[in-house]
């Protein structure tokens, strides 16, 4: 298992913890100190990132899409934010 940090400039923390299967995230946990309304989405969005590549470009669409079709507001990050993260678990860079 692969595992980053990422302190989002303001103060809020991520951390990701994700297997990966030929370049592609085959299990991903998103936990951390930001703010997500409805918080019982979270496990929504970390299965729709399932199967996507790690690529922060598609990252962050796949998280925008989400955003808007489930109604989900974020505080304190953004899906940059999260990709950012994520990139870095996949690189296992911590």
């Amino acid at each position: 298992m692969f595992r980053s940090e990422y302190k989002v400039e303001g103060g809020k923390m991520i951390k990701v913890q994700l297997n990966k299967d030929d370049g592609r995230i085959c299990a991903i946990k998103i936990t951390g100190d930001f703010f997500m309304h409805p918080e019982e989405l979270i496990e929504d969005l970390e299965r729709s990132l399932i199967g996507c590549p790690l690529d922060e470009t598609i990252i962050i669409e796949t998280i925008r899409n989400f955003i808007e079709v489930r109604g989900m507001t974020l505080l304190g990050v953004a899906p940059e934010d999260f990709a950012r993260c994520i990139i870095k678990a996949g690189e296992g860079i911590g």
